[in-house]
């Protein structure tokens, strides 16, 4: 009787070890499999947008976003963060205009252009420019301004995370400035995408009851001018949220 229960113990625990086992190498294949999944995206974020930046030797104008110099000027400057930089316009209009920035953007092409720019107009040490995805990791430090113009992708990008993470690294007082595109221009190959609403970013982001001010949130008109010289009205949904300083108020 005891050999029984003896041997039954044995073959118990020898199960137990192979599942166990199993249940590691399907652990370990599952991790590797997700990292593998993982940098397949990545890499096909990055190539989307070196591909995009690839098409020419300049894509934007290099001038300042509209919105940004509106809604900035009456700012004192501090520290900033631009969260997908491009070509890096926004960047040095801020560094300009006395912040010191931290510039973020995918695309190595982009940055390349970025730090020439800010080199020839000597404003290369007011800027911080880091190559990131921001979906996968985020910069250091607290900020007072952190600004995300037509920050939207046709591709992979965790845009609510990546928002939330930007308000979360605001300082008191710091200032959450968001543009979206609100509607595509009639020469647009994709008419039928359909933008978030204002309510719909505000629904992600922290509310007003939670230690924010929300200084602005409504969508703006502005006249621009197609690739054939066409004329049209774009909707810019402009979002302002201010971190409360409750020391200041104090």
């Amino acid at each position: 009787m005891r050999n029984s229960r003896s041997r039954l113990r044995t073959l118990v625990s020898t199960v137990s070890s192979a599942f166990a086992r199993m249940a590691n190498k399907v652990g370990i294949f599952g991790a590797r499999l997700q990292a593998r999944c993982m940098a397949a995206e990545l890499d096909e974020v990055q190539q989307f947008w070196e591909q995009h930046y690839g098409r020419a030797d300049r894509i934007w104008s290099s001038r300042v976003n509209v919105r940004l110099a509106e809604l900035v000027s009456a700012l004192k400057p501090g520290r900033a963060l631009d969260l997908g930089c491009g070509e890096g316009a926004d960047a040095m209009w801020l560094a300009k205009h006395g912040w010191q920035v931290v510039a973020v953007d995918v695309s190595r092409t982009a940055l390349q252009r970025a730090v020439a720019d800010a080199q020839e107009r000597n404003l290369l040490d007011r800027i911080d420019f880091q190559h990131r995805d921001l979906s996968e990791s985020f910069p250091d430090g607290t900020f007072d301004l952190v600004s995300a113009q037509f920050f939207q992708s046709p591709v992979r990008l965790e845009r609510t995370a990546v928002l939330r993470r930007a308000a979360e690294s605001l300082a008191p007082g710091g200032v959450l400035l968001v543009v979206d595109h609100g509607s595509a221009p009639p020469w647009s190959l994709h008419q039928d995408h359909r933008f978030p609403s204002i309510a719909e970013v505000l629904a992600d982001l922290p509310p007003d009851n939670a230690g924010w001010h929300r200084v602005r949130a409504e969508g703006v008109q502005r006249e621009v001018i197609g690739p054939g010289g066409e004329r049209a009205t774009l909707t810019d949904n402009v979002i302002v949220l201010r971190r409360e300083d409750r020391q200041a108020a104090s």
